[in-house]
């Protein structure tokens, strides 16, 4: 049976930065209130008429990938596309990704599990790789929040904390048993749903004709996104160690011999309540929140390859990839690099 591998990683932020100092210039908030809870100092946005579509972000992305991988997107033969906030209601983004990467009438499936998104999209292309049905997948995780954050004092707890950027890795067929995905896992309780969500447009509040009804009740907290920051944050911290654990048990791999866990970059406070759980020094721990906010689907593709490139991941290394997020959802993938 074939396993996979990744062979090509790469990512792309905005050049905006965007501080705390920036946003306090908008909002009631401040840096030490944004960094004492979340860790956060600043993040990239493109802005709400940049003219720059997520697709664009997971086509840059997805380019470095391909050529770090020694392929063009001839050899591409599958994507997948996990994001949010995609260019359209419909349709995905992965198609917009195959046409602008230019690769063959490929198949192209759009993943929306939101923060746990990219864990989701990698463990179906290792499914996919492991049956033989593919050789080559890339597998992207963009997002564009800073379009669609309510900007204001009303919506700081939620504002502060997301960025703008992509990650991505190309998802190849190999025959060495001793490197490439080990196991994973996937998770959800839809009980919590409306804790993390944006809720309109859709098919239970209704769509944009709702807005020029007359007595319209929607109200801000319907149109941009929510957060019960306490609620998710507990549940978080249960869930992140819970996978982590299974994911080694599936695999059979003693946990003693981890090289680097690489979280959702959602909080820094949780990453490090999570990594105290765990019993883990800094030094296997990679966190880049501090700099890029919460990415979403697109933040542990983008701290992977920032990873990589700074040297943390070497040919051999026990790596663990573990999300939580809206949904709720939660995963983890086990990789021998």
């Amino acid at each position: 049976m074939k396993k996979s591998i990744i062979t090509g990683i790469g990512h792309y932020v905005p050049e905006n930065i965007v501080t705390n100092d920036d946003l306090s210039k908008l909002m009631e908030t401040n840096d030490e209130w944004i960094q004492e809870r979340t860790g956060i100092k600043e993040r990239r946005h493109l802005g709400k008429h940049s003219g720059v579509t997520t697709s664009d972000l997971g086509t840059k992305a997805a380019e470095i990938a391909i050529k770090n991988a020694g392929l063009t997107a001839k050899d591409i033969d599958f994507i997948l596309f996990a994001t949010l906030s995609p260019d359209y209601f419909f349709p995905g983004c992965g198609v917009l990704l195959q046409k602008n990467l230019g690769c063959e009438t490929i198949g192209a499936l759009d993943v929306r599990n939101q923060c746990s998104g990219f864990i989701y999209a990698l463990a179906t292309a290792d499914a996919y790789i492991r049956s033989g049905m593919y050789k080559n997948i890339l597998v992207v995780g963009a997002e564009n929040h800073s379009f669609g954050l309510d900007m204001t004092t009303r919506g700081r707890g939620v504002s502060v904390i997301f960025g703008d950027g992509a990650g991505a890795v190309v998802v190849s067929a190999t025959d060495d048993e001793n490197r490439g995905i080990i196991s994973s896992n996937m998770h959800s309780e839809g009980e919590f749903a409306e804790e993390l969500a944006v809720l309109f447009p859709g098919t239970k509040l209704g769509w944009s004709d709702v807005m020029l009804e007359e007595g319209n009740t929607l109200t801000p907290e319907q149109i941009y996104p929510v957060m019960n920051g306490n609620f998710v944050f507990k549940h978080a911290v249960t869930r992140f160690p819970e996978s982590v654990k299974e994911v080694f048990e599936k695999a059979g791999e003693d946990f003693s011999n981890l090289k680097l866990f690489i979280p959702h970059q959602a909080n820094l406070r949780i990453s490090q309540f999570v990594q105290k759980q765990l019993g883990l020094r800094d030094d296997q721990v990679f966190n880049n929140i501090q700099k890029y906010g919460n990415t979403t689907a697109a933040s542990i593709p983008i701290a992977l390859s920032e990873a990589f490139q700074e040297g943390r991941i070497q040919k051999g290394d026990l790596i663990c990839l573990t999300a939580f997020g809206s949904g709720f959802t939660w995963g983890s993938v086990l990789i021998r690099w």
